[in-house]
Order: C-alpha cells, then sequence, then structure tokens
C-alpha cells in the first residue's frame, strides 16, 4: 500500500483566472503560478508557462501569442488550457513514473454543464485519471477555518482574477450564492480606461496591475500614496511617465467596487431569516487576491453594517480547502460535485 501510495498521488488543483495553484498531498502546496502560456504560432510549441509566460505579456512580436486560456473562470482555450495544466502537474512530480490517482478542482458556481465538462476534459486530458468538481465558495471557506458543517451561516466573499464569488454556506452546501465577472482583471482594465481618459496615456495591464497593488484603496486613506507609472503617450506617440496617485485608483474602480458591495447586500437580502442572525454574529470573510486591497473590509462592513475579516492567507484559500479534502478524502466526499461515477457500464 505505501508503495502504490508512493507511485499514485491525489492533487488539488485552484485553476484560477489569473493564478493556478496545486495542493500536492503530503506536501502540501506546491505550484502557484499565473494561468499564462506563450506560444509561437509559427511552430505551435509552448515557450512558456506561468511566471515566465507573464513576462512576455505586452512584449512579444506577432508570432509570439501570450494567452491567459481562463476567463471569468471558464475555459476559453480548451487546448491551451490543458498544456499549462499538463506543465504545471509535471513540476511537482519527483520523478516520471508518478501518475495523478485523483485531482480535485475548484469552480466557481453556476458554471454550466457544458462548462464543468471542459475543466474536467482538460484535467483529465493533462494526466489525472480521476477528477471530482468542487465548489470553489465551499474551498474558500473551507480553507479560511469557517465551520462550514454546521446549522449556521458562514458567508464568504471570494474575489479573485475573473470572478466574484459570494456565497451563504451552511452543513457544508451554499445556501444562497452569487458569482459576478467583476473582481481583478476588471479592476485592471478600470485603471487602464481611467489612465486613458484622464492623463491621454496608454498603459498595459501589467502596468495597471502594478498601480492597482502599489497605491489601490477602497477607501480614502491618511496617508498619501502615489507610483510612477509609464506608457505611451495618445497624442505624440511617445513614451511619458506620470504619477499616479491612491485617489486615482479608487476612482478608476469606484464603480466596480459598488457592483460588488452591492452584490453581497443582495445575497445577505436574500438569506433566510435565521441564518441572517447568524451573520450578525459570525461575519463576513473576504478571501482571494482582491481581499488584499486595502480598505475593502472597511467599506464592505460600511455597506453592510456586518463586520468583515480578511482570512489568513486569502489568495490561497481555496488550494488550502482542496488540501483538507484531499487529506480526508473519504470523510469529506460529501463536499464534493459529483459523486464517483461507475468505469463501464453494461447495457
Amino acid at each position: 500500500m505505501t508503495f502504490f501510495n508512493s507511485i499514485f498521488k491525489d492533487i488539488g488543483i485552484d485553476l484560477g483566472t489569473a493564478n493556478s495553484v496545486i495542493y500536492f498531498k503530503d506536501r502540501g502546496i506546491v505550484v502557484n503560478e499565473p494561468s499564462v502560456a506563450a506560444m509561437n504560432t509559427k511552430t505551435n510549441h509552448i515557450l512558456a508557462v506561468g511566471d515566465d509566460a507573464k513576462k512576455m505579456l505586452g512584449r512579444t512580436p506577432s508570432h509570439i501569442s501570450v494567452v491567459r486560456p481562463l476567463v471569468n473562470g471558464v475555459v476559453s482555450d480548451f487546448e491551451m488550457t490543458e498544456e499549462v495544466l499538463r506543465h504545471l502537474l509535471d513540476r511537482p512530480k519527483s520523478h516520471p513514473i508518478i501518475s495523478y490517482r485523483r485531482a480535485v478542482l475548484a469552480i466557481p458556481n453556476h458554471l454550466t454543464e457544458v462548462e464543468q465538462k471542459s475543466v474536467e476534459d482538460a484535467a483529465l486530458n493533462a494526466g489525472c485519471s480521476k477528477v471530482y468538481l468542487m465548489e470553489s465558495p465551499i474551498a474558500a471557506a473551507l480553507g479560511a477555518g469557517l465551520p462550514i458543517d454546521i446549522p449556521e451561516a458562514s458567508v464568504i466573499v471570494d474575489i479573485g482574477g475573473g470572478t466574484t464569488d459570494i456565497a451563504v454556506i451552511s452543513m457544508g452546501g451554499t445556501v444562497i450564492s452569487k458569482t459576478l465577472k467583476v473582481a481583478g482583471d476588471r479592476f485592471n482594465e478600470d485603471i487602464i480606461r481611467f489612465v486613458r481618459e484622464e492623463f491621454h496615456l496608454a498603459i498595459g495591464e501589467s502596468t495597471a496591475e502594478f498601480a492597482k497593488i502599489a497605491v489601490g484603496s477602497a477607501v480614502p486613506l491618511d496617508e498619501r500614496m502615489e507610483v510612477l507609472i509609464r506608457g505611451r503617450d495618445m497624442s505624440t506617440g511617445l513614451p511619458r511617465e506620470i504619477g499616479i496617485k491612491n485617489n486615482h485608483v479608487r476612482v478608476a474602480i469606484a464603480k466596480s467596487l459598488r457592483f460588488i458591495t452591492d452584490a453581497v447586500r443582495e445575497t445577505i437580502e436574500e438569506t433566510p431569516p435565521e441564518l441572517a442572525g447568524d451573520i450578525l454574529r459570525q461575519g463576513i470573510t473576504l478571501c482571494g487576491g482582491g481581499a488584499l486591497l486595502r480598505g475593502l473590509d472597511q467599506l464592505l462592513q460600511k455597506e453592510t453594517g456586518v463586520a468583515v475579516r480578511i482570512a489568513d492567507d486569502p489568495l490561497l484559500c481555496v488550494a488550502r480547502g482542496l488540501g483538507v479534502i484531499i487529506e480526508n478524502f473519504d470523510s469529506r466526499r460529501g463536499l464534493l460535485d459529483n459523486p464517483l461515477k461507475p468505469l463501464f457500464i453494461n447495457l
């Protein structure tokens, strides 16, 4: 049995729009890289995946295509998703003979059956023998240490790269949930648009993300923050550098933030009365990369009147939740979306 377990491994995969994180049984998180791939279109050869590919965004000649194969948590480019997964799954292998027996994938709520099947097939074709799907908010709540198995409400707001998942969880299941296609990537688009309209400067996605992380905030800050960004002057076509302040970024993303706070309020309003009382006592837990935006917890608390906390290590909550499933598969199997299916059907 020990030899069998040393060859056939179980893994958890958080296949996100922005980053992919892989949890390896008995070893923990072994891969945490951007969901980006670079391909030479002349030779159809994959040049780089993950961090190396992300560095190429907006910096390549015409024959090198840098793509993010997942959009809003959904596979938009099946073949590239498969290639990204295959490359990332090869990295934690200490020996070529090792294979993956079971994989648990986190997916956003409200995916159609076709969208779920595309994610499942990508993992199967990348080398996983059996694939199970799990709702991302439940995995995030589990990774954040929330008591999801008891008859009390746990509210999780997971702001990722492509989607924001809001869910009220009780007894190991989702009572009320919403999935928004407004998250970190939309914030970047907002900043690009604002800088173009306000400063007549064209910037790329990487520069917008840098500004968001460096000085972005959801509420006015006591300290004045500013960072220099560079781009192409839209009047002259020449390079230009400007200073962007935290209040500029706040104004740029205000509309998207309003969309998220309104959705959180609506979710709470639709919650059954008994669970709504629990929310007041338990509060709301924020996770995902968006949770790191300065003052977002304060904004949500002000808008909802409910205490808001940021989970420990919010970027890895989903992956850690998948790890709990992987390490205790038999006892936690009831949280998975698709039960074990027969391999053969006799007609």
